[in-house]
């Protein structure tokens, strides 16, 4: 997860999103340069770049003919822009609305931010991170239907969480349930 925006800027330049990208196994710039067909000099420069981020590392070195080439690896196998990259313009404060656009996305980025967060104090700690996610489709007949579902699962969950809420238990620990649902884009 990337959370700070210079380094959010270094990943979205064009040409270092293309390093990233083929960097599936480490390799040295030399490869690099010929899977994305620039030369070896301009490579090494963004990987120069990329390290001083973080978002690539040395990952060793090898023998070629009379030259020793440095290999790199990314840092991670894929990457995510948090909201919080943008600073205030990225921690979108929307009225509560369930049926809001804006308050699905502005939920959708705390929940980035704040698994993010944990994710990383969990790996420091050396300690797994508890979650649960549910994913699933449903393709509605009507509106009607659609607004139906919205009503029971809404009541559903409701009923659920007053009978296992309960928060003044001694090692009682909060946490956030989100149910959201949207049109699925086309393939």
């Amino acid at each position: 997860m990337i959370e700070d925006p210079a380094v959010a800027a270094a990943a979205l330049d064009p040409v270092r999103a293309r390093l990233l990208a083929a960097l599936t196994e480490p390799a040295s710039a030399a490869a690099l340069a010929s899977r994305v067909g620039l030369t070896r000099q301009k490579v090494n420069y963004h990987l120069r770049a990329l390290e001083s981020h973080g978002l690539v590392e040395p990952a060793g070195t090898r023998q070629w003919g009379g030259l020793t080439e440095r290999l790199f690896a990314a840092t991670a196998g894929a990457y995510l822009v948090s909201p919080a990259a943008l600073g205030a313009a990225g921690s979108a404060r929307v009225k509560p609305d369930r049926l809001s656009v804006s308050y699905l996305l502005a939920v959708a980025g705390r929940t980035l931010r704040e698994v993010a967060g944990l994710a990383r104090r969990a790996a420091r700690a050396g300690k797994p991170l508890s979650t649960l996610t549910l994913d699933t489709e449903i393709a509605f007949a009507s509106a009607r239907d659609r607004s139906a579902f919205t009503d029971e699962l809404t009541a559903l969950v409701t009923d659920l969480v007053s009978r296992y809420h309960n928060e003044s238990a001694p090692d009682a620990r909060l946490h956030r349930l989100i149910v959201t649902a949207h049109p699925k884009p086309a393939e």
